[in-house]
């Protein structure tokens, strides 16, 4: 039987910058992963709904793919975050080969975190902006 050692840093990189469609997901648990494809329905369901014109704001239209894409961001930060021991013990379970992570693993945190708070404070404001002000700010 083939065994893949799977990098923690690899992981928590594929969610941060394509947790959007799940790739990470299928990196970590294969191509059957419900979760992972449900990543991959609410990119497209918002990108479907943006061409098909449902909405005036596009804002709205690109709720699901940024919905995911926040959700990837927090699936990056925990994996991120775990113990190397729990790592190998939940995906390299029966490898002799121990996980250990380094500064790359700490700056992919630091720059997802980054990133992930713009996003949330940027999306709550836009959302705020159009929901009380009927988008009178931009």
């Amino acid at each position: 039987m083939y065994f893949h050692h799977k990098n923690k840093t690899i992981a928590t990189l594929l969610a941060a910058l394509t947790g959007v469609v799940g790739l990470h997901r299928f990196y970590l648990r294969g191509m059957h992963d419900r979760w992972g494809w449900l990543h991959v329905a609410a990119a497209g369901l918002g990108l479907g709904l943006l061409r098909a014109g449902i909405s005036e704001q596009a804002f709205f239209c690109l709720m699901p793919t940024i919905l995911s894409m926040l959700a990837g961001i927090l699936q990056a930060l925990v994996l991120g975050v775990m113990p190397d021991h729990i790592w190998d013990q939940r995906f390299n379970r029966g490898d002799a080969h121990a996980s250990r992570s380094g500064w790359p693993l700490a700056l992919t945190l630091v720059l997802t975190l980054g990133i992930g708070a713009t996003v949330l404070i940027a999306t709550i404001a836009r959302t705020f902006d159009l929901l009380f002000t009927g988008g009178a700010f931009g």
